[in-house]
């Protein structure tokens, strides 16, 4: 089991392409900016450069953490000190040849998803709006984002090898 950049690429710009989505004026966009006080001229002026590219960067780290949280085979891994050397015992091996790829699915992957953006992201975004008051509406539009993305992520980091 190797560390997969390209899986993790991916799963980090599935967020802006869910982002694209879900921010839409005809999906929750509207009822987001209402929720968030923004307002067009607000937006106009932006780096949008900038704030897609820490978008970026910032998914890519959140796919890279969530990556120990849907792959179980990591775990094994550490037990070896995170890397397969020549000391490594015959034990790993065999066990990596029979669960190797157990739970290794796209489904598994977009479940451990839902966990984190419920027990993860639900409570930071949810913590942060509440001091900031902000509306149940704010929390559940931000806070359902995150979960959808994070199930996306873990269904793509999880099932590619």
């Amino acid at each position: 089991m190797e560390f997969n950049i390209w899986a993790i690429l991916v799963a980090a710009a599935s967020t802006l392409v869910v982002g694209f989505i879900w921010y839409n004026p005809k999906v929750f966009g509207t009822a987001w900016m209402q929720a968030a006080d923004m307002t067009e001229d607000k937006m106009k002026g932006a780096n949008m450069g900038k704030i897609f590219g820490l978008a970026f960067l910032f998914a890519v780290f959140l796919a890279v953490s969530l990556r120990f949280l849907v792959i179980h085979q990591t775990g094994a891994l550490s037990m070896v000190g995170g890397q397969v050397t020549d000391d490594t015992l015959p034990s790993f091996f065999a066990f990596m040849d029979d669960y190797g790829n157990a739970y290794r699915t796209f489904k598994h992957g977009v479940f451990h998803g839902l966990l984190s953006g419920v027990f993860i992201a639900l409570p930071i975004i949810g913590t942060n709006a509440l001091f900031e008051r902000k509306s149940t509406k704010y929390i559940l539009i931000n806070s359902g984002f995150w979960t959808v993305c994070m199930m996306l992520m873990g269904g793509i980091i999880c099932a590619w090898k």
